[in-house]
């Protein structure tokens, strides 16, 4: 309590010197019209040539910090130019892709990099492409991988039919089978057993899924260099983001909020699967992470997840 008071007065006095420094000008000017005004007054027989001196001294300091105010505007006004600038350049980072230029991004995204974060619907570009480049590459350059795969759960059957009902408002595409409830399970289900096949066939793969009972519209791939945001209807153009801009930065921490409020597998947990996996060596594996398949799905069915999760076609190539 003792030692409030003094650091208060000092702090006021510190701020009244900065603020005399600032306004020195105005000070100046003032003070030399209130000293020739008294001595005008008290005086009567003034030299006119002192007081016009002193008219002219404060003339010349009102100009001054006229001038001096003028100074610090524009350098406000470049502050703020420079702060415009900044935000224009960020937003020229954030580009559009369509047709081609959106597998070009993905490939040049996978060459070099260390991580691979995906969100979407049931990853079938990721089992088809992403996941097995990606590996490819750390086993050439025999670096360590870090995937991270947040799709919606295939064990949440109202989850499954939301987004069969959204993939199926663009309508099939050309050769390709209508979106049910039943494919989209089975599509979760080769993603997760895709991603433990994987994982007992690197060393330096660290692999982690995660499973959301939200139905997403949009697909995040997340790689060292950048992020490429697309949809499920490929007549529509995609977005793609730099490393270290701002857009970036926010969905980082934005998936990894994602990923906390869903459920996660332990896969070190699953049991050994063969280089060509068996019906009983699947059912095995869901079993152990929790996620026993539905007592509908026959050996057919858990054979067609199998086919999906190692022979999956890329959707995107026609």
């Amino acid at each position: 309590m003792t030692n409030s008071a003094p650091q208060g007065t000092g702090r006021r006095l510190e701020e009244g010197i900065a603020w005399a420094v600032r306004n020195a000008d105005g000070i100046v000017a003032i003070v030399v019209a209130l000293v020739v005004g008294l001595m005008d007054v008290l005086n009567q027989n003034m030299d006119a040539n002192v007081v016009s001196g002193a008219t002219l001294l404060v003339l010349a300091a009102l100009v001054y910090g006229g001038l001096t105010e003028r100074r610090r505007r524009m350098a406000d006004l470049r502050a703020a130019s420079a702060g415009t600038s900044r935000a224009i350049e960020d937003l020229a980072m954030v580009r559009t892709l369509s047709g081609a230029e959106v597998a070009l991004a993905h490939e040049r995204a996978r060459r070099t990099t260390s991580r691979w974060v995906f969100k979407g619907g049931t990853g079938t570009y990721l089992r088809a492409v992403t996941l097995p480049e990606c590996v490819l590459e750390a086993q050439r350059q025999r670096r360590f991988l870090t995937v991270k795969i947040d799709i919606i759960n295939p064990a949440d059957e109202q989850v499954c039919a939301a987004y069969a009902r959204f993939r199926s408002t663009f309508g099939p595409g050309p050769g390709d089978a209508e979106w049910t409830v039943e494919r989209t399970r089975k599509e979760a289900y080769a993603t997760v057993v895709a991603a433990g096949w994987h994982r007992q066939r690197l060393d330096t793969l660290e692999i982690d899924v995660h499973l959301s009972s939200v139905a997403p519209a949009l697909r995040f791939d997340l790689s060292d260099s950048c992020l490429i945001i697309t949809q499920d209807d490929p007549s529509r153009v995609s977005l793609y983001v730099e490393r270290d801009r701002p857009l970036y930065d926010y969905y980082v921490t934005e998936l990894h909020q994602s990923r906390e409020q869903a459920v996660k597998l332990d896969l070190r947990e699953a049991v050994p699967l063969a280089d060509e996996p068996t019906v009983d060596e699947v059912r095995r594996l869901l079993d152990r992470l929790g996620l026993p398949l539905p007592p509908s799905f026959t050996d057919g069915d858990v054979g067609d997840i199998i086919d999906k999760a190692l022979r999956a076609e890329n959707p995107y190539r026609r």
